[in-house]
């Protein structure tokens, strides 16, 4: 069960850390295109740049030390998340309010298949809920802090992730980009909100990156220090730190490597709410409900809990398959380190 929970966590954190790379890459590269429509730096530039930065502000060696940054980083979710509604809401009334297609698609197995993923990445989302969780255990008493934290939590994904989808999914239609901002600022043709609400959007947007491949990564970190650490000499001792500062660059490398490879957003979103939230949020919280206060058999919440697990085993089986292939179809219509992120 260890090793179980370990692979989930692990793949948990590393598809945040691709994607946060990923798009704070991509909000470089936006605020770079608009500055010098005409510039040779591409994509993966921009990823090593965040890359770099996120090698550097890793170093904070323990998650009570990102207390400060969680907080500005729920300031910049509700900050970003109102702009780009308004935003959305101005394009949208504008007389340069882009034609809306809401049609699905046309064959029965893409619309299965686009609803398992679907899922999936809705599940990421709301699967965030295992941040809070895991903070309200550090300290007694966990109950309390836990039930609070998750309401918390829960409370503005529902606002930041429901009034973007829906406000995005009103002005583009099926054309919406995964990352809003770039439907809101086309190739071709001049941006659809105030350029100055746009900018300070990116900005919001990026550091709210940071925040989160920051904080995503203290698991990987808690991982690989239990092996490398010696609790009996100090946190900044030659002992602890020299290995701290190798493998926490060596991982935030590798999430860069791969960020800039795959450039695929809303396809890791997919595969990681598939491999990693459904089975950590939907399946083993009844396993091991069954497990620990082991209820008869005979019991509604023994086979509520059961039921439970089938289902979501089924959807995480279809949703893992759906986002591979969906990551598959979109990889072969682009090379590698590829200049445009994939929706």
């Amino acid at each position: 069960m260890f090793y179980f929970v370990i692979f989930i966590q692990t793949a948990i954190n590393t598809g945040v850390g691709i994607g946060a790379i990923l798009l704070a890459g991509e909000c470089l590269k936006i605020m770079y295109s608009e500055l010098s429509p005409n510039g040779s730096l591409k994509l993966y530039h921009f990823i090593a740049m965040v890359t770099v930065v996120m090698i550097v502000i890793s170093q904070l060696p323990t998650f009570h030390s990102l207390r400060h940054i969680n907080f500005g980083s729920l300031l910049l979710s509700l900050g970003y998340s109102f702009l780009v509604v308004g935003a959305c809401i101005y394009a949208g009334t504008s007389k340069n309010a882009p034609a809306r297609d809401y049609s699905l698609e046309s064959s029965n197995s893409a619309k299965l298949f686009n609803a398992f993923t679907s899922i999936s990445i809705i599940a990421a989302i709301f699967g965030n809920g295992i941040l809070p969780e895991i903070q309200a255990t550090l300290a007694p008493p966990a109950t309390g802090k836990m039930v609070k934290g998750l309401v918390m939590c829960y409370t503005v994904i529902f606002i930041t992730f429901y009034s973007t989808a829906v406000s995005g999914y009103w002005v583009f239609g099926n054309k919406a980009s995964s990352n809003i901002i770039q439907s809101l600022m086309p190739d071709e043709g001049p941006s659809l909100a105030p350029t100055w609400v746009l900018a300070v959007t990116v900005i919001f947007v990026l550091l709210q990156l940071l925040a989160i491949g920051l904080v995503y990564s203290q698991v990987a970190y808690e991982i690989m220090e239990k092996k490398s650490a010696d609790v009996n000499q100090g946190m900044f001792s030659k002992r602890n730190l020299i290995p701290r500062i190798i493998l926490r660059s060596l991982y935030m490398m590798l999430c860069g490597f791969f960020a800039a490879m795959l450039p695929f957003f809303g396809d890791i979103s997919g595969v990681v709410g598939a491999v990693g939230f459904i089975p950590l949020d939907f399946i083993l919280p009844m396993l091991l409900y069954n497990k620990t206060y082991k209820p008869p058999k005979s019991t509604f919440i023994y086979w509520i809990n059961i039921s439970i697990m089938i289902v979501f085993t089924g959807a995480g089986l279809l949703g893992t398959f759906s986002s591979v292939r969906k990551l598959v179809l979109d990889a072969s219509k682009f090379k590698l380190f590829s200049d445009d992120v994939v929706d």
